[in-house]
């Protein structure tokens, strides 16, 4: 009797311990397998869309002096950091003889186009003469239409308009309106072949120039770089060139002379230009007037600014991939940027003010439908969302959520050995492993913190 009561307490105690220590274990795990939430809060904000692009400066404030000319420099007018204006002279030449004869050929050209520029202008005030002409023609043959009509008698028979006389006065009309109209359009065009005169004119100018005796300064500014000097000979030896005109008709009648770089002027109000880069799913959303943030590795510290001035939409294909280049007018700057240095640039593609965004991660999408989880006395709610604009790490919503609602951006599930992402987390027992799964812990903790 006295064993089996022991026995029997034995087990009483043993029966108390397991449960006792399941009871633990379970509380234990409970404490342990908690689900987080992080959280972020819908807000009204301004959204700004960007894309990202990279490209070169492709022009700068720095105009390079070149010449065409062959030749021992005689004279220089000018030393390096002097300030020049257009076309003024920096330096003379004794030119070689086939330079002269270049010479003579680039100005015999010049005075043709100079010929024409005065054709067109002589034709022009001959088509403004003519035109006149015509108008009076037209006011004379509509007053003796208006009174052959009116019933008046022609002046020069002092008799009534017959049948063929009537016929000639309308037709007389008719040919003057349209003889009008013929010579108001060559008067016209006439301003356009004076244009176009003017343009071959300055082509020629700049011919002559380039292969003168005189090198002229190309632009205004500072002189920098400048390597010419009294008794430096000036060679073909340079690899660049450029093409001299010859004849009126400079299609076929030119010739190309090596050119070479003798300095440089700055333009202190000068503005650089880079081209950037872009696939075909961006550029379709870039167009001029937006405005752009610039970087350079050349100036790490510094942050340009710039606009969109135009888009390149023919496109350049490379390996089967087509980008498009964009031109950007970069705002006044202080610093010396070289052409070709390496530009990484931010474009604003839109602004849109007052609107409410959310982080980019509270959405999930599934067969084109948009949801959120919205957190409240701590249950999570999914609801459906219409979205809007979308940047690297925000997202407008049209429809669906209010400000200052708490969404989910993640689920964290912890445990007493490790923390992981999902909805359920591994329980354990006395008796070996079950799943245990876990619910959502209620409770509030400030937007954008971890709640329990």
């Amino acid at each position: 009797m006295k064993l089996n009561k022991k026995v029997k307490i034995t087990l009483i105690v043993l029966g108390i311990s397991i449960f006792g220590l399941f009871i633990f274990n379970k509380i234990k795990s409970d404490q342990n397998n908690k689900t987080q939430f992080k959280t972020g809060t819908a807000e009204k904000a301004s959204l700004i869309t960007t894309i990202s692009a990279s490209g070169t400066i492709t022009s700068g404030s720095t105009t390079y002096i070149t010449t065409g000319a062959i030749g021992t420099v005689n004279r220089v007018y000018v030393k390096n950091g002097d300030t020049v204006v257009k076309r003024q002279k920096l330096a003379e030449l004794t030119l070689d003889d086939e330079a002269k004869e270049t010479q003579t050929i680039a100005w015999s050209n010049y005075l043709n186009t100079l010929e024409n520029v005065k054709t067109a202008q002589a034709n022009r005030t001959a088509a403004d003469i003519q035109m006149w002409k015509d108008r009076q023609a037209v006011l004379d043959a509509q007053a003796e239409y208006d009174n052959m009509k009116s019933g008046g008698w022609n002046p020069d028979t002092n008799a009534e308009y017959t049948y063929n006389e009537k016929a000639i006065v309308e037709k007389t009309l008719q040919l003057a309106k349209e003889t009008f109209t013929t010579d108001e359009m060559k008067y016209n065009n006439s301003s356009v072949d004076i244009s176009l005169a003017n343009s071959k004119l300055s082509a020629a100018l700049r011919s002559y120039q380039q292969v003168s005796s005189t090198i002229y300064a190309p632009v205004s500014g500072v002189l920098s770089n400048l390597i010419l000097a009294e008794g430096v000979v000036l060679s073909d030896s340079s690899n660049s060139s450029i093409t001299v005109s010859t004849g009126s008709d400079s299609s076929s009648n030119s010739q190309t002379v090596t050119s070479q770089n003798v300095g440089a002027i700055k333009n202190p109000g000068g503005q650089y230009q880079a081209t950037l880069n872009l696939t075909e799913v961006d550029v379709t959303k870039i167009k001029s007037g937006q405005k752009v943030t610039l970087t350079m590795d050349a100036f790490p510290d510094h942050t340009l600014t710039g606009t969109v001035l135009a888009v390149n939409t023919s496109g350049n294909v490379n390996s089967n991939v087509t980008t498009y280049s964009v031109n950007v007018l970069l705002d006044n700057t202080d610093l010396d940027i070289y052409t070709n240095m390496a530009v990484s640039a931010t474009i604003i593609v839109s602004v849109k003010d007052d609107v409410i965004v959310i982080p980019s991660t509270a959405i999930k999408t599934v067969n084109n439908i948009s949801t959120v989880q919205i957190l409240k006395d701590g249950i999570a709610t999914s609801v459906e969302v219409e979205t809007g604009d979308s940047n690297d790490s925000q997202t407008e919503i049209v429809s669906g959520i209010n400000e200052g609602d708490v969404v989910v951006t993640s689920i964290i599930n912890t445990s007493a050995t490790s923390k992981s992402t999902g909805s359920g987390s591994n329980s354990s027992s006395l008796f070996g492993g079950s799943n245990m799964g876990s619910g959502i812990m209620m409770g509030g903790a400030p937007p954008g913190e971890l709640r329990q």
